[in-house]
């Protein structure tokens, strides 16, 4: 395997979590990425997407995307809609463009909605320079061919040769036959017959960009490079007791409003379910586990209709006083005996409240 570089690469950032991005953006420059942009969210993201299209930042020394790394769950405009805009929107500038979704919510119904839009590749967090890397290197090494009929436009969704059951792709062969073969991404027209279908089969621009051209075999980065990313990412868990104690203070002032504020508890049990979304995602990566287990539970126990009563929020805080333990005690890995009895506790007061709600 060949040695390569990622210095003539360039990534569009969106993430909403201004701490995670920033984590992330330094991640990507310990890579090697020469050039990192970031947005909040989605919205951000079309606009600096369109200057991009136009060509209209080149004035200004930087450069195009090449790929696309993007959170999921994000306001106004989340990362699904992001993904659609690029894959079906002419002033996206490539709607070929690699898109990496990054998500704590790898939830199945989230995973099969982005592999529906066009997602290239797919990241659940806890995430890791190891997991961050592998992902990069398949859009970069081993592109995917376009598939374009009425139905869909993005990567080949058959990693395999034999198709999936169940859904359209069923009803493609495997050969070439049927399929109209296209070697140029200038004009992408959608098919209007049902039964049309274009592979895009293009020439693989990242490779050469990172030095790949002429090299036989898989690419791959130098090992110390990934392992000074991997060393720079467990310095930053440093940081991460004092960022998630902070989101356990607002868990806690929201149970408190929704317990004096019984007629707007729908807007304090969205706001928890979006705190426990963003504590799942981060734990495993600073090495606190229990802290994704716990915030799993809580997102899962929050979702749009769950009880909305006291019990409920006893249920809330039960979690919010096992996190807070966790990180009080510095509580790695599973825990030891600490977590077991953590768990158990958690469970009788998740129990405690189901019987009330019968």
């Amino acid at each position: 395997m060949s040695s390569i570089s990622f210095e003539r690469l360039s990534v569009l950032l969106v993430e909403d979590n201004l701490y995670i991005r920033d984590i992330l953006e330094s991640l990507l420059k310990q890579l090697g990425f020469g050039w990192v942009a970031t947005a909040r969210n989605g919205q951000e993201a079309i606009e600096f997407l369109q200057i991009a299209g136009k060509n209209q930042i080149h004035s200004a020394g930087l450069m195009n995307v090449d790929i696309i790394l993007c959170d999921l769950l994000m306001s106004p405009i989340n990362g699904l809609l992001l993904l659609r805009w690029v894959r079906m929107q002419k002033d996206s500038g490539n709607r070929f463009m690699p898109f990496i979704m990054i998500s704590g919510a790898a939830d199945k119904e989230y995973v099969e909605a982005a592999r529906d839009l066009g997602v290239t590749e797919f990241i659940a967090k806890p995430f890791s320079a190891q997991s961050i890397m592998d992902r990069m290197m398949k859009v970069i090494d081993q592109p995917r061919q376009f598939v374009a009929c009425t139905s869909y436009f993005g990567p080949d969704r058959r990693r395999r040769s034999i198709p999936p059951p169940g859904g359209i792709d069923d009803r493609r062969r495997n050969d070439d036959a049927h399929a109209t073969i296209v070697y140029s991404a200038e004009k992408v027209v959608k098919p209007k017959a049902p039964s049309d279908v274009w592979y895009f089969r293009l020439p693989n621009t990242l490779r050469d960009k990172v030095g790949g051209a002429g090299i036989k075999g898989p690419l791959e980065l130098p090992q110390s490079l990934l392992e000074e990313a991997e060393e720079s990412l467990q310095r930053q868990a440093l940081d991460f007791a004092d960022w998630a104690k902070n989101y356990l203070t607002k868990l806690s002032k929201l149970t408190e409003a929704a317990l004096i504020s019984p007629n707007n508890r729908r807007n304090h049990f969205q706001e928890v379910n979006m705190v426990a979304h963003e504590l799942r995602g981060q734990g495993g990566t600073f090495g606190y586990p229990l802290i994704t287990v716990f915030a799993k539970s809580l997102y899962e126990a929050t979702l749009p209709g769950c009880p909305e009563d006291d019990s409920a929020l006893s249920v809330v805080k039960a979690h919010t006083d096992a996190m807070r333990a966790v990180i009080r005690d510095r509580i790695s890995g599973d825990g030891g005996e600490i977590g077991r009895e953590l768990l158990k506790s958690l469970k009788v007061a998740i129990e405690r409240a189901s019987n009330r709600f019968i």
